[in-house]
């Protein structure tokens, strides 16, 4: 006899997201309100060393901020991690972080403050949600691509076996406390990069919003920071949106709709030993798949002069040499085909890439031609060489030039 418990375990997840400037200014109440508890809250400051460059005073600030507030306890000094991929190739960065969780004594009811990019808030995420099965997380992202993507999601990880993101963990932050101010010491790469996340979560769920950065994108390109206020919070809000309403938020199934140009993107990123930044990979992902999408039949060529348009006005490219050529082999670890497989073991179960019928309307597709994958790369190829290509049939086409700002 067989007998059963169906167990069913409900579990509600709230944390806030919030906009706003000189968060480490001793008189705003945002980081004391967020940290205040009923005991003096015990606090692990981790900082990305590239952020501490840009800054030379951010440490001094942070502990003038804590001084400020004595509910609130710096167990220690900000501990420097090497930004950028650095600090997720290496795990001996993942255990100086829970070493100094358990050097101080940071429980449940502590918090560890992370300041820095994508990667390290990764990285310190991934180490605060395996000490104690979980302690608070608080971001504090500085960067385009960490405030309007990967800091507001519910993901942490590490890099392993040459991959990327191999080890990790669904673990929702307590608070992501975004600050503008941080934005305007990034090169143009990083300043440019992250809105590539801006312009796929566009075409995936908002035609409107796509709109509005072909629009604005001279005045995004020229640094803008009203512009870039405005692109983050709305690629935040609808990057939340869909991890709320999309039915997967723990991404059990083999549909990632957010992951679009992604599959090419993380491959792209190794193959250049990650000197190609996550930003501009997945830019060049996207116009990869588009491509595809459009010599296939999928997309209108109208569509796809569009969205490659603004890639271009955005000043990112559509093509690198790590892409390759016509003449790659899937079998080919160097080839950016294998990453197709790559991504297929990564989700689990059959391969699924989210492409585009229309601008806003996703679809998901279980295979891709190779040899029209082929035929996109010479496309984008000449493309950004400036070379007038005909992918689909009708006139010649060369990108729109770019308004003068």
């Amino acid at each position: 006899m067989t007998r059963t418990i169906m167990q069913v375990v409900p579990v509600t997840f709230t944390y806030p997201v919030h906009f706003t400037n000189r968060l480490f200014d001793p008189a705003h109440p945002l980081l004391q309100h967020t940290l205040a508890g009923a005991d003096r809250a015990k606090v692990l400051c981790v900082v990305d060393d590239g952020v501490l460059a840009a800054h030379p005073q951010l440490a001094t600030q942070i502990g003038a901020y804590f001084a400020a507030h004595p509910e609130l306890h710096l167990v220690a000094p900000p501990l420097p991690v090497p930004g950028g991929e650095r600090c997720k190739r290496d795990p001996g960065h993942v255990e100086r972080v829970r070493a100094a969780i358990n050097a101080h004594g940071i429980d449940r009811h502590a918090y560890v403050l992370a300041v820095g990019g994508g990667a390290v808030l990764d990285m310190v995420g991934y180490a605060a949600a395996t000490a104690h099965r979980g302690v608070r997380l608080v971001r504090v992202p500085t960067t385009v691509l960490s405030q309007n993507d990967s800091a507001v999601g519910v993901k942490n990880s590490v890099n392993a076996f040459g991959k990327k993101n191999w080890l990790g963990t669904f673990a929702p932050p307590y608070s992501v406390l975004n600050d503008r101010s941080f934005l305007t010491t990034l090169e143009d790469r990083d300043w440019l990069g992250g809105l590539s996340e801006a312009l796929k979560v566009a075409l995936l769920r908002d035609a409107a919003f796509f709109g509005w950065l072909e629009a604005n994108a001279p005045v995004l390109a020229a640094r803008d920071l009203g512009a870039m206020d405005h692109a983050v919070y709305r690629c935040a809000e609808l990057h939340l949106a869909h991890i709320a309403t999309g039915g997967d938020p723990f991404e059990q199934g083999s549909s990632r709709p957010l992951d679009f140009g992604h599959w090419a993107a993380h491959k792209l990123e190794s193959l250049s030993g990650y000197e190609l930044r996550h930003g501009e990979a997945v830019a060049v992902g996207i116009a990869l798949d588009c491509t595809y999408a459009a010599l296939s039949g999928l997309l209108p060529e109208e569509d796809w002069r569009r969205i490659v348009n603004v890639l271009l006005a955005l000043g990112l490219a559509v093509y690198v040499p790590e892409l390759g050529d016509d003449r790659q082999d899937a079998a080919d670890p160097t080839s950016v085909l294998s990453g197709l497989n790559e991504f297929r073991e990564h989700l689990g179960g059959r391969l699924t890439i989210a492409l585009l019928s229309g601008i806003g309307r996703p679809l998901d597709v279980h295979d891709m031609n190779h040899d029209t994958l082929r035929r996109a790369v010479t496309v984008l190829r000449d493309v950004q060489a400036g070379v007038p290509t005909t992918p689909l049939q009708g006139d010649p086409w060369l990108p729109t030039p770019t308004p003068a700002c």
